[in-house]
């Protein structure tokens, strides 16, 4: 299958039509792609157990998408929205970002109208906006008990985006400006599928919507609406069936990746 009816599939799963560059443009791609495409690593583990440790390529990353309403983690979701975005001419390029280790994290920089924003479609966090780089003074966005803060530039040209919980940190990552190819990140990936790492041990589904988000943190499902956000613990033996109920991916692929796991691990650790 040619890339342009691959674009083309993609621009119509998430409800989009194409047209020229624009910053109004871009918003309208970025929202819909948030709220089409969950963060998630159920496909993940699926893969895991195929024997894979790379990202899907593109057919099969619509596909699931389109027959499981999967997505998936930082890697395939915002390398497939960076090569979204630069199929349809924007001023786009591939970064990486530091969390804890350097460069496990990617994201896009787009340069529009003169102003340099970052899009992000894979931190599990509600960035339904490109995120402005040119900034005097910190951007928040939020979400129920959840805000993200994204920090002017530093003296090297890097963003710095920080997740609070409760007003507690507990997440960040730092952008960095240079452009990048997706073979740099090979052994990040694959490091990613290894039996000791963060998305092969823990579970983790993200989804959005205008006013709100469902979110699953192992066995803890958040629901927020607006302000109100309320929080239940369900058991393991439920999690199939709360999976298919609230996220619709099929109950018997997500008891597939969860007889993967024997303990689950807190994501933060």
């Amino acid at each position: 299958m040619n890339n342009k009816i691959l674009f083309d599939k993609y621009l119509k799963l998430i409800g989009v039509e194409a047209s020229r560059p624009s910053y109004e443009f871009l918003c309208k791609i970025v929202k819909a792609h948030i709220i089409k495409i969950p963060f998630e690593n159920i496909s993940k583990l699926l893969f895991k157990k195929q024997g894979m440790n790379y990202i899907p390529d593109l057919h099969t990353f619509l596909e699931g998408i389109e027959k499981y309403n999967f997505g998936g983690t930082c890697y395939a979701n915002n390398y497939y929205l960076f090569l979204l975005l630069e199929h349809l001419g924007f001023n786009v390029r591939f970064c990486g970002a530091d969390m804890k280790n350097p460069d496990v994290h990617l994201i896009s920089m787009v340069k529009i109208d003169g102003r340099e924003y970052i899009v992000d479609g894979g931190y599990a966090a509600p960035f339904l906006k490109p995120l402005p780089r040119d900034l005097s003074a910190d951007y928040i966005v939020s979400n129920g008990n959840e805000k993200y803060l994204v920090k002017p530039k530093d003296k090297n040209g890097r963003t710095k985006v920080e997740h609070y919980d409760n007003n507690e940190l507990r997440h960040w990552y730092t952008a960095k400006p240079k452009p990048r190819k997706i073979e740099e990140f090979r052994k990040v990936i694959e490091d990613s599928y290894s039996d000791d790492a963060t998305f092969m041990n823990a579970l983790r589904i993200a989804h959005f919507s205008e006013n709100g988000s469902m979110t699953l943190k192992n066995l803890m499902l958040t629901e927020t609406t607006n302000t109100d956000t309320r929080t239940i613990k369900i058991k393991r033996d439920e999690f199939p069936v709360v999976v298919a109920e609230k996220f619709g991916m099929p109950e018997h692929l997500v008891k597939d990746a969860l007889d993967r796991i024997k303990e689950l691990k807190d994501i933060y650790d």
